[in-house]
This record gives C-alpha cells, sequence and structure tokens, in this order.
C-alpha cells in the first residue's frame, strides 16, 4: 500500500517562525539602540550646538561693541570725546528682503546714496544675528517719521551707539586724526568678531596707529525677541571692556601758541623734548574740522577739501618734504671734524662764490661780497655757504650721506603716527638707480647747503636738531607718553643709541656756542632775548631757480614763487628743555621762520608753569540726550556726558577752531639765497 507525505512539515515551520520572530525582534531593537545611541550622542555632543538654533527662534546673540578709549594731553585735556547718537539698525535675521526694506527707508529716514553702499558693504559679511547700523546719528525729525511707521519695518530698530567727537577740532586734527565708516578694504583685513557691532575704526593720525588700544574688547548679550526683532528681556550679558585711554605728550598751551603763528600761513612748526624724545606740539597749516568724517562726510565737503589749492588735509610736519636749507650746516660741520676735514681753527677766504676746479660756473654765497676770512664757527653764525661748498666738495657725497643718515636723514623717524615721509638724502646709487645718470660734483655743492634733491621732513629737522643738542644722543619721537587701560603700553623715554663721532664733547659744545651766536649775533638775532638763551640755525630754501648771472627778483615772483623760511633751535642753550622746527612756506627768509619759533619758546620757557594756557572747563549735571544733535550744533562751552559708566564728567570747553587761508605744498629748489 502506497503511503502519502504530508502536506506540510510542522516542526520546519516553527523552526523557520522563530527563527524569523527572532531575526524580526533584533532589527527592532538594533533600530532601537541606534536611535536611542543617536539621541544620546545629539543630547551628550551637540546639545549646546541644537539649543542654540533653537533659541534663534527667539534668543539672541547681540555683539556689545566697547567703548573708545578717550585721548588726553599731558595735563590730562580731553583732546577726544565719546557721545551718544540714534542710529537706524537693521537685523539680518529678521528681514528677509534686506534690499527692499532699505529703498522703503529712504524717505523716512532720508538716506542718501553714502548711507546705502557703506550698509550694503558692511552687510554682506555681518553675521546672522549682528545688527547693521544704517544710518548714524538720526535727528528728531527722522525719529518721529520712524515711530510713526515703525510696525512696516520688522527687525529695523533705532538704538544708542557712541561716536566720536573732537571738542577742538582744527587745532588737534593731524595729530590725533579722525575715525570714519569701516569701508571695503578695511573689512578684509579686521577680525569681525572684534568690530561686531562697531562702525568706527582710525583713519588717520594717533586713532589709526593705536587703534588697537583704543578699540576695546567686545562683549554680548543674550536677549529673547519677539517675531518683530523687538527685545522682549535680557537674559545674560558679558560686557565690553572700554579701550585704552591715550595720554599724549602734547601740550595744550604750547600747540595754541605755535597754531597762532601759524594762522592764516602754510607751514609746520614741531616742538619735541630733546631728553625723552616726546613731541610736545606738532601744528600742520592749513587744518581742517575732524567731526566731518566720524559720521561719513559729504561728498561736497570732500571734493572742497581734497581739491583745495592749500591741501588742509596734508600733514605738512610729517610728510611735507622740504629743502632743509641752510639748518643743517650744524651737523654737516661737525661731519667734517668727524673725518678730519677740518677742525674748529681751520678758515676760508670767502669771495662770495665758488667753483669746482676747471669749471667756470659759480656757486654763489648768499651774501654777494662774501663773509671774508670765515673759520667754522663764522660760517655757523653768518652763515657763510661758500665754506660748506669747499667742505662738501673735500668731504665728498658719501661720506656725506653716512654722517648725514645717522641724524635721521632720508629715513623715518619711527615717531608713532602713520604716513610719514623719509624725505631724501641723495648719493650716486640713488641717482644711477632712479634717474639712470651719473652723479656730478656740482649736485654735492648744492647738496652741502640742503638744497638740490635733499629734501627732510619738519620731524626730520626736530629729531636732528634735539640730537646735536644732546651731545649726539638719538631717540626716536613719539606722541602718546602713557596709557591706561587693560591693555599694556611700552613707555619710549631713553636714548635708543648715540652717533658714531669721533670727536669729542667739547665739539658738540663748540657747535652750541656756534649756534648761541646765531641768536646773539648772526642770522637769527631778530629772536634774542635775555630771559633765556636759545641756540638756533636759520635756513632759506629756494623754490624757483636763478639762471647762472641773473640777480634775484622778488618783485618778479608770485607769492608762491616766494623763499621758504626755516628755523630748527633749542633752549635753553645749556640744558635744552624744548627743541624746535620751523617751515614758513614761501616765508621769504629764515628771519621769518625764528619770529614764528620764539612765541613757542617764550610760553614754554617762561609761561607753562606760571599761567598755563587752558580751556574753561564746563561741569556737566544730569543726563543729556543728543538726538539729531551735532557737535557743532552745541552751545558754546557744552559738553556730553557719556553713557559709559566710566565717563569723565568734567569736560573741557569746546573752542572755535582758527580759520586758516589757503596755503601751497613746496616745490622743488635748485639754488638759495639766504
Amino acid at each position: 500500500m502506497k503511503q502519502h507525505l504530508p502536506l506540510k512539515n510542522v516542526q520546519e515551520e516553527k523552526r523557520l517562525f522563530r527563527s524569523r520572530i527572532f531575526i524580526a525582534i533584533g532589527m527592532v531593537f538594533l533600530c532601537f539602540g541606534t536611535l536611542i545611541a543617536r539621541y544620546i550622542y545629539l543630547q551628550i555632543f551637540h546639545y549646546q550646538e541644537f539649543q542654540t538654533a533653537s533659541d534663534n527662534n527667539r534668543i539672541r546673540l547681540q555683539p556689545l561693541p566697547p567703548a573708545r578709549g578717550y585721548i588726553y594731553d599731558r595735563n590730562g585735556i580731553l583732546l577726544a570725546d565719546n557721545y551718544p547718537v540714534f542710529t537706524a539698525t537693521l537685523s539680518k535675521a529678521d528681514i528677509d528682503d534686506i534690499d527692499g526694506t532699505v529703498k522703503r527707508l529712504i524717505p523716512v529716514l532720508n538716506l542718501n546714496q553714502d548711507d546705502i553702499d557703506r550698509f550694503n558693504s558692511r552687510i554682506k559679511t555681518a553675521k546672522k544675528t549682528e545688527r547693521v547700523a544704517l544710518k548714524l546719528n538720526l535727528n528728531e525729525n527722522e525719529i518721529a517719521k520712524f515711530s510713526e511707521v515703525k510696525y512696516m519695518f520688522p527687525g529695523v530698530n533705532i538704538e544708542t551707539q557712541m561716536t566720536r567727537y573732537y571738542p577742538y577740532g582744527e587745532l588737534f586734527a593731524h595729530v590725533i586724526g579722525y575715525v570714519g565708516r569701516i569701508n571695503d578694504r578695511e573689512l578684509k583685513n579686521i577680525n569681525k568678531d572684534v568690530y561686531a557691532g562697531t562702525n568706527l575704526i582710525g583713519k588717520i593720525g594717533i586713532e589709526k596707529s593705536y587703534e588697537d588700544l583704543l578699540h576695546g574688547i567686545p562683549g554680548n548679550e543674550s536677549v529673547e525677541a519677539d517675531a518683530h526683532g523687538n527685545v522682549l528681556r535680557h537674559l545674560g550679558r558679558k560686557d565690553p571692556v572700554r579701550g585704552n585711554d591715550l595720554y599724549l605728550s602734547i601740550d595744550y598751551g604750547l600747540q595754541m601758541v605755535a597754531s597762532e603763528q601759524l594762522a592764516g600761513r602754510r607751514g609746520a612748526i614741531v616742538a619735541m623734548d630733546p631728553h625723552t624724545g616726546e613731541i610736545l606740539a606738532m601744528v600742520s597749516s592749513p587744518s581742517f574740522n575732524p567731526n566731518l568724517f566720524v559720521s561719513g562726510i559729504s561728498s561736497k565737503d570732500y571734493v572742497a577739501l581734497r581739491d583745495n589749492l592749500d591741501q588742509p588735509l596734508y600733514n605738512r610736519s610729517l610728510q611735507g618734504v622740504y629743502p632743509p636749507g641752510s639748518t643743517i650746516k650744524p651737523v654737516e660741520g661737525l661731519g667734517g671734524i668727524n673725518y678730519g676735514v677740518i677742525d674748529w681753527s681751520t678758515a676760508i677766504n670767502d669771495p662770495g662764490y665758488f667753483h669746482l676746479p676747471g669749471d667756470s660756473h659759480k656757486f654763489r654765497d648768499w651774501k654777494k661780497t662774501g663773509h671774508g676770512i670765515v673759520d667754522l664757527n663764522k660760517a655757523i653764525q653768518e652763515s657763510c655757504d661758500t665754506y660748506f661748498y669747499i667742505l662738501s666738495s673735500q668731504m665728498g657725497i658719501d661720506r656725506m650721506n653716512s654722517w648725514m643718515r645717522q641724524f635721521g636723514f632720508g629715513e623715518k623717524t619711527g615717531v608713532d603716527l602713520p604716513n610719514e615721509s623719509t624725505g631724501l638724502y641723495p648719493n650716486p646709487e640713488w641717482k644711477l638707480r632712479t634717474r639712470k645718470a651719473k652723479w656730478l660734483k656740482g649736485e654735492t655743492i648744492s647738496v652741502s647747503i640742503g638744497q638740490g634733491a635733499f629734501t627732510a621732513t619738519p620731524i626730520q629737522l626736530a629729531m636732528a636738531t634735539s640730537i646735536v643738542s644732546n651731545h649726539g644722543y638719538h631717540l626716536i619721537p613719539h606722541v602718546v607718553s602713557n596709557t591706561r587701560g587693560a591693555k599694556p603700553f611700552p613707555v619710549r623715554n631713553a636714548p635708543d643709541g648715540r652717533v658714531q663721532f669721533k670727536g669729542t664733547d667739547e665739539d658738540w659744545g663748540k657747535m652750541r656756542d656756534a649756534m648761541v651766536n646765531v641768536i646773539n649775533s648772526g642770522t637769527g638775532r631778530g629772536i634774542r632775548t635775555n630771559a633765556y638763551q636759545i641756540a638756533g640755525k636759520t635756513g632759506t630754501a629756494q623754490v624757483k631757480s636763478i639762471a647762472q648771472g641773473k640777480k634775484y627778483n622778488e618783485a618778479s615772483l608770485t607769492d608762491r614763487q616766494l623763499d621758504h623760511g626755516l628755523f630748527v633751535g633749542f633752549a635753553p642753550a645749556d640744558n635744552p628743555q624744548i627743541a624746535i622746527a620751523v617751515i614758513l612756506e614761501n616765508g621769504r627768509h629764515g628771519g621769518a621762520a625764528a619770529q614764528l619759533a620764539r612765541p613757542v619758546f617764550d610760553y614754554w620757557m617762561l609761561q607753562r608753569k606760571t599761567n598755563p594756557i587752558r580751556p574753561t572747563t564746563h561741569q556737566v549735571t544730569g543726563s543729556l540726550m543728543t538726538a539729531g544733535i551735532q557737535p557743532s550744533q552745541l552751545p558754546s562751552g557744552q559738553s556730553i556726558l557719556q553713557a559709559d559708566p566710566n565717563a569723565v564728567p568734567n569736560k573741557q570747553k569746546p573752542q572755535q577752531g582758527q580759520k586758516t587761508k589757503p596755503a601751497a605744498t613746496a616745490a622743488q629748489p635748485v639754488d638759495i639765497t639766504e
């Protein structure tokens, strides 16, 4: 009988079912385990990230820009202040159509193209949570107009921010400089975290060279905001650290006196302490109002300054290069002693001219009839050109170049201000490199009296004069003498070297005596005083050359073709406290420049301690909001109380800057008339 196979294997099916159940359960546990592991990973290792992302729907971390450090003169007079203004800001996180929003705000906030361009350049690199300034210093009408339509602009707010104010306007413009809106080029170089929420950065002067100290350290604040970007409550705060306060070596009274001497003229005055290198006054005339640049100067105002023939934006004391004329003769005379070419008894007979052997060209002395028998002392006292023509022909341009560079000519002084010019002390290598021509012996003669291609800045002349008064000790000029704040600052008030001189201290003393003779009975006798003793040297630099054999005819020249007047000096002669360099453009002769130096000497030596010039102080009480108030619109004598916890309540009374007439830059002269 045939057996039938079972239709199914029950035992096999049970085994297969159980294995499938176990696999399914294992896969479920594996999936749940993966989910749990992922959850644990995200919760433990990415908690802060996702919490922040979640909180960004309502909680934001806003940058808190630091208040800028104040700038004072050596006596504690406030020269650069901070004051609050109302600013329109936009938040990237709350605005989808930024361009459309800005376009609709144009009639509300009276935006101009400069405002829009500056905003567009900054918004591109701003963080998502950062509020970017659209317009600074809103006035009352603009604030009122915006308040009426604020509901139409979620993410746009009016905030109070600090900005810069320079109480004395033109008086310190070239020294302190100014701050301005951050531009595209600066955005590429700055640390955006450090400048988050900040609109201003130093552009020139102290504001630029000490930007890192003045700017401070930013903070931040966590706030809860509604759908329109309005702050509902403050959750946490890290306070910013205010920038360092800077104390300058500049003296307000001396700066005022020096500025008054150049009022309505073109030129520069630099005064420094020859023992420390501290700059006591630095004036460039004409000047400008730095407050125009803070919130963004108008195109019209900038063009007016830029195209002004007198170049008020040009810092003549630091950037102006002029033929130094006879002011360099004391340095050059010491060079002759150093190389053993002359000594104090070396004398010549001056007929009023000099010519090289085999050459008929006459290099004229400023005194047509000559000075007779001249030694080095008399050559300095009467500024005898012929003596230095002969000295230079014997010394040679290479030795002259090596010697003069020890006094800072042809090099930057290292002053703590930007954009310093090097001037030029020429030599054969320079001429071959720049003009593809050989050096001529006649060029050495021109250079010997501070003419030809030789140029120097007023600050170089002041430093060289200080070195002479210091018996060869060299100091780096500097404007900032100290600082107070979170960041350290090295004080530089010691000699950093000495001129390599083969003579003796007696030679330095004899040169000082020769410079005293200049003031007592020589070319600078117009500023002689019995109150103290001045050592100095006048100089005249020719602007328009005179052909060989022609006579200098001043009446045929325009004002801007007249000779420049120069003066260098120090006082008191036996223990110098101040060294001065003066350039008076088209001043006709060095005596005119010396006349400008005398009141500066007098103030420092006679008046500073007993009757110092100070601005009138004004005590501010209560609080003052400055909505729409430009510094120039404040009543005379009124100042502003900062919204900073470290604000200084005692402010100095602003004074109107002096108006100056147009000025000109230096031309390249060829010859000289003392």
